[in-house]
């Protein structure tokens, strides 16, 4: 801690409090979740690294940390969030909570029992809604997510991902008209 900083000093403190908080949430995000190896991605690509996102967002702790972070990013206009099963549904309720917005669950098909419903919960036709999502390489299974909410009447505004690996998702994303926000992109992490 300094101790009677200087103006410029100060100006730096001031400035780091959040990117200090958001600088340890990358390296606790990396120390659970990042795992070395041969492993085939959704998108059917090889990588020799991977973000195991249920390590990430089954730590209680880490899943507070993230949901509140994440929330700063949901526009204001948002009327309601929706979270694609499985590896988005934790996060989702974590942001959910952290903004008092409702939230819809996008299943990848409809069920085939009860209600036979591929969005869970309330929505209505035009609602405004921002998309959690976990990790993006591509960006595939987020745009089917979306293109799900946008068939069923909604306005999808906006897409939030915890972490984007460069493999381009984000163009992808984007040139689908949805304007994107990541916490972190994989050149934001030290690897290691």
């Amino acid at each position: 801690m300094i101790e009677n900083p200087t103006n410029s000093e100060a100006d730096a403190v001031s400035l780091r409090g959040p990117l200090d908080e958001r600088e340890t949430l990358a390296r606790d995000l990396v120390t659970a979740s990042y795992l070395k190896g041969d492993f085939v991605l959704r998108s059917g690509k090889h990588s020799d690294r991977y973000f195991d996102k249920f390590l990430f967002e089954t730590d209680p702790e880490l899943l507070r940390r993230l949901g509140k972070h994440l929330s700063t990013l949901v526009p204001l206009t948002t009327q309601r969030l929706a979270a694609p099963e499985l590896g988005a549904v934790l996060l989702g309720g974590a942001v959910s909570m952290e903004t008092g917005l409702p939230l819809v669950l996008v299943r990848k098909e409809p069920k085939g029992y009860g209600t036979s419903k591929q969005i869970e919960g309330r929505m209505e036709r035009g609602d405004r809604i921002t998309v959690i999502e976990d990790v993006v390489t591509t960006g595939g299974d987020s745009l089917r997510s979306a293109q799900v909410l946008r068939d069923a009447g909604a306005d999808v505004i906006h897409l939030v991902v915890v972490l984007d690996r460069g493999e381009g998702g984000e163009d992808n994303i984007r040139n689908a008209g949805i304007p994107y926000s990541p916490l972190f992109r994989i050149t934001d992490l030290e690897l290691g």
